[in-house]
């Protein structure tokens, strides 16, 4: 997986055949599950990347979550959310417990931009400055803030989903992700930043 594909990955409904795949992988059916894994890799990937900063870290969770995922399919209720919002959800909890872990948060300011392969120098240091703005930005909210503004904006999920992972109502959502977003266009405007 290179962080080229994460970064040009699109963000799309769930698979027409979700239900059908997971039903044959509770069912005990591997390859089911490859698919799915196939399927939401990227996305877990990309959210997990925006939380910890380091690529091994960020590798060593999603196969975590993945694993997390295949062990504990039973407990799964098909119809309630989308696979994609569990996912996220058990992903959410590894991430708690990696920095609970850690003791020590890792800064975002410290994570490096992502790199292009398709971008001019100028244009990747304009990428660069703007990532590293968003992720000091980010600094500036609570953890449940950067969790609903990088859920709906760098995930793509809708509120539905992010009240879901996140275990509080859609109007706690719609509030965080507004107070969030006032903040953080305070601060770019004391950066100069807008």
């Amino acid at each position: 997986m290179t962080v080229r594909t994460i970064r040009t990955a699109h963000v799309d409904s769930p698979l027409p055949e979700e239900a059908k795949l997971v039903h044959q992988a509770k069912s005990g059916d591997a390859e089911a599950f490859a698919q799915l894994y196939d399927a939401y890799v990227e996305r877990v990937y990309r959210y997990i990347l925006f939380r910890v900063s380091e690529d091994i870290t960020t590798e060593d969770l999603v196969s975590q979550v993945f694993l997390k995922a295949w062990q504990n399919l039973d407990r799964y209720k098909m119809g309630s959310s989308p696979f994609i919002a569990w996912l996220y959800t058990i992903a959410r909890n590894l991430v708690i417990d990696h920095y609970r872990a850690k003791k020590d948060m890792l800064p975002l300011e410290e994570a490096a931009a992502l790199p292009s392969d398709m971008q001019t120098p100028v244009e990747e240091v304009e990428a660069r400055f703007d990532l590293q703005a968003m992720r000091d930005g980010l600094q500036s909210l609570t953890s449940d803030q950067q969790q609903v503004l990088i859920l709906k904006y760098i995930v793509g999920l809708p509120n539905e989903n992010i009240a879901k992972i996140m275990k509080k109502q859609e109007g706690t959502i719609r509030g965080l992700q507004m107070r969030a977003l006032q903040t953080l266009s305070k601060y770019m405007h004391e950066k100069e930043l807008v």
